[in-house]
């Protein structure tokens, strides 16, 4: 085998390497002797199958495995024998006009990581900003948390007003025609909820158990389903029953019904919940402080692929969000504009990246083997059940993907360890304060770029390894103990979280600041649940 290199330039490199044709052929031999014993022919004993007509059966497949093995093998040699450390998968192409029988010639171009002394970890200095949960904070998510398990009573003879919830049966017409999806039966909706489109539960006001109504809407000019946009519709309306608020009294039979011991135990729960996240955004704000420290004294050349792959990332985040918004063409060309300034953070990512990586290396941080068979399965399940195994294979087999896998939770590690090893000093700060100082930090470490819509800014805040830190309000019943988690803390809140005929979900952009806040990926409301029969008339977006 000859390895000739060809390029040497920075961080990229390339090369020829010429496989002899006599090294294939000698493997598509020792192969042959391999599998003849086992081949079962008509005319032939078992076993004794000429090698020709090994040949003549599977030579093409023989051929290309041989060759597949030659060059894999070929790889490896290069990368040993040079000491390469490829930033991402080589490029291999086989040179034009290649046929058996003759030497194979590959072309190899790739980009090496940079050499990177691991800097000096002694001399970090740290400030925690720490925000203390104060009993009017959990009363304060108690009540919210009561106003969203509300409960209606049947209010006998009283006609509908904003607030209450209405049962009835609905059948919607177009042009005097039913259309799909728009009809229900024993439909509980709430008077002024803006779960539906405009207008129809405005209309409902003033209705008696018993009346029937006859209301005109007019669905959305962006309405999901095509032969509803912009249309005027009916909807016959039959009243069942009127029901009022009911006063959700907050005590230890309210815990109860939740399946928990007492009111004590639903604060403790809301208190830890509100001191998870209160931690997360802590530690947010001090990898922030720490990133800025390591990026400000840190400034070498960078693999281009792995800033572009870095890149890609960043941009369909982007274009995903911006696609969302209220005006879609407006908010791509905003992001376009600052295309260059995200490129700078892509590249700032991954010389963090590697610079973690180098500083973890030197002092001993590793991801076990239990814990890298943990991500494994959690991304196997991404998978569909008969994929997942082939997935778990590839890993393995794949050093690169295995390290793709693994960066995250090892990156995570590092600064867990650099943390632990800084001068930390501690301050007590609001809520506000403290996601204050996030976002002071994140446009401090983006410069001038500042993109004004959420989904940018979103990207913007986002470090080397930043991870999603969930501020949500809680919408469920804390999570106990597994033991003795009652089935009602998994529940919806309301009583009608079914979605309803000619629903709406929360506008796109409203959905992006929430998630943006704190970071938290997570932070979407749960879209409701569907039946078949409202799937035309559900969920304007």
């Amino acid at each position: 085998m000859q390895i000739v290199e060809t390029t040497n330039e920075g961080l990229k490199r390339a090369y020829t390497v010429t496989i002899p044709a006599t090294e294939i052929s000698a493997r598509i031999e020792g192969e042959v002797k391999r599998i003849a014993p086992t081949m079962k022919m008509p005319g032939f004993r078992p076993g004794k199958v000429p090698a020709n007509l090994v040949k003549k059966m599977h030579g093409p497949a023989l051929h290309q495995e041989a060759l597949q093995t030659s060059i894999k093998e070929a790889m490896d040699k290069l990368v040993a024998d040079n000491a390469l450390r490829p930033a991402m998968q080589p490029d291999v192409s086989l040179g034009e006009g290649y046929e058996e029988g003759k030497d194979a010639e590959l072309s190899v171009s790739l980009e090496v990581l940079p050499k990177i002394e691991a800097p000096a970890i002694d001399g970090l200095k740290l400030e925690k900003l720490t925000v203390p949960v104060a009993d009017e904070a959990v009363d304060e998510q108690v009540q919210k948390f009561a106003e969203q398990q509300k409960s209606y009573e049947a209010a006998e003879g009283r006609a509908a007003e904003d607030g209450d919830q209405v049962i009835c049966d609905f059948v919607g017409k177009l042009n005097g025609e039913e259309f799909e999806g728009g009809k229900a039966e024993q439909q509980a909706i709430v008077i002024g909820s803006g779960r539906l489109i405009p207008g129809f539960e405005e209309q409902l006001i003033g209705a008696k158990a018993g009346e029937e109504r006859t209301i005109t809407v007019t669905f959305p000019e962006d309405y999901p389903a095509a032969n509803l946009k912009g249309q005027d519709a009916t909807f016959d309306i039959t009243v069942h029953e009127v029901k009022v608020p009911a006063e959700t009294k907050i005590d230890d039979e309210f815990a109860k019904q939740l399946g928990l011991e007492g009111l004590d135990q639903l604060k403790g729960l809301l208190r830890g919940q509100l001191e998870s996240e209160t931690e997360g955004l802590t530690r947010t704000q001090m990898k922030r402080q720490l990133l800025d420290q390591l990026a400000a004294g840190h400034d070498f050349a960078v693999p281009p692929t792995m800033v572009e792959a870095e890149f890609e990332q960043i941009w369909q985040q982007l274009q995903q969000e911006a696609a969302r918004e209220e005006d879609p063409e407006a908010a791509i060309a905003e992001i376009e504009a600052e295309k260059e300034d995200y490129r700078k953070i892509a590249e700032r990512r991954v010389r963090l990246g590697l610079l973690l990586s180098e500083i973890g290396q030197s002092n001993g941080v590793e991801v076990s083997a239990q814990e890298m068979q943990m991500l494994l399965q959690q991304a196997a399940q991404q998978y569909r059940p008969e994929d997942r195994q082939r997935f778990v294979e590839y890993v393995r087999q794949d050093p690169m993907a295995a390290a793709q896998l693994r960066a995250p939770l090892y990156e995570d590690k590092v600064v867990d360890f650099l943390i632990e090893k800084a001068d930390v000093t501690e301050r007590e700060v609001t809520r506000e304060e403290l996601q204050a100082a996030i976002e002071a930090d994140a446009d401090e470490t983006t410069s001038d770029a500042k993109p004004k819509k959420a989904a940018a800014k979103k990207a913007k805040k986002a470090d080397a390894t930043d991870e999603a830190e969930a501020d949500a309000e809680p919408k469920k019943a804390p999570a106990k103990k597994k033991a003795a988690e009652p089935a009602a803390a998994e529940a919806e809140t309301e009583a009608d979280a079914e979605a309803k005929p000619a629903a709406k979900k929360a506008p796109a952009k409203k959905k992006a600041e929430a998630a943006d806040e704190g970071d938290a990926a997570e932070a979407e409301a749960k879209p409701a649940k569907k039946t078949p029969a409202k799937k035309a008339a559900t969920t304007e977006d």
